[in-house]
């Protein structure tokens, strides 16, 4: 079972809108500046923090040339960590982990990450909030990527398409559905007792 994640799907753009996802994060009170450094932060290959300027970690996402590590943060020993991905599909993958953070940290970065997907000039193919962690970020690349039949383990919310929208409604009893904007719709599942 993995940690607490929200995986986000979005179509690789002819330039990066990472600027623009800096600051409607900001809006909900996560930064990407350390709040006492600040710099923003990356991790290397064991994990340490490497600070390196917002302008060229913004170049280094734009030429989609690996997968880069970094953090976001609360406060100066509260963070969040963010893996930025990309396939040779033409999409970014970014997953924001939520292991350590409070509920309401937590919900705060479902915010932004929500926030981001709906404003930005980008098309977001989904958002998969699993604050439990009940199924591995990877299981949800078949059914978002591939256009594949298999739904993983239910999340608690998933902001998508209409077309895996509509996959997960048939996968699933008891599903609320709303739509969300920019095309997206949001699905949530009845918590547990």
């Amino acid at each position: 079972m993995a940690d607490g994640f929200i995986r986000w799907y979005r179509e690789s753009a002819a330039t990066s809108v990472f600027a623009q996802q800096v600051e409607l994060f900001a809006e909900q009170g996560i930064v990407l500046p350390h709040p006492v450094r600040g710099v923003p932060f990356v991790l290397d290959v064991e994990g340490e923090q490497v600070p390196m300027e917002q302008e060229e970690l913004g170049l280094l996402l734009g030429h989609r040339i690996a997968d880069i590590t970094m953090t976001w943060w609360f406060s100066a020993n509260t963070n969040i960590i963010d893996t930025f991905a990309y396939e040779p599909l033409g999409c970014e993958i970014q997953t924001l982990w939520l292991d350590g953070l409070t509920f309401e940290e937590a919900a705060r970065v479902e915010a932004a990450a929500t926030v981001a997907a709906t404003k930005l000039p980008v098309p977001t193919r989904a958002v998969i909030v699993d604050r439990r962690g009940i199924s591995d970020p990877e299981d949800w690349d078949s059914l978002v990527l591939y256009d594949g039949d298999r739904v993983p383990r239910i999340p608690d919310v998933v902001l998508t398409q209409s077309h895996i929208a509509q996959k997960l409604a048939e996968a699933s009893t008891g599903l609320a559905r709303q739509e969300a904007g920019a095309g997206l719709w949001q699905l949530a599942w009845p918590r547990p007792e």
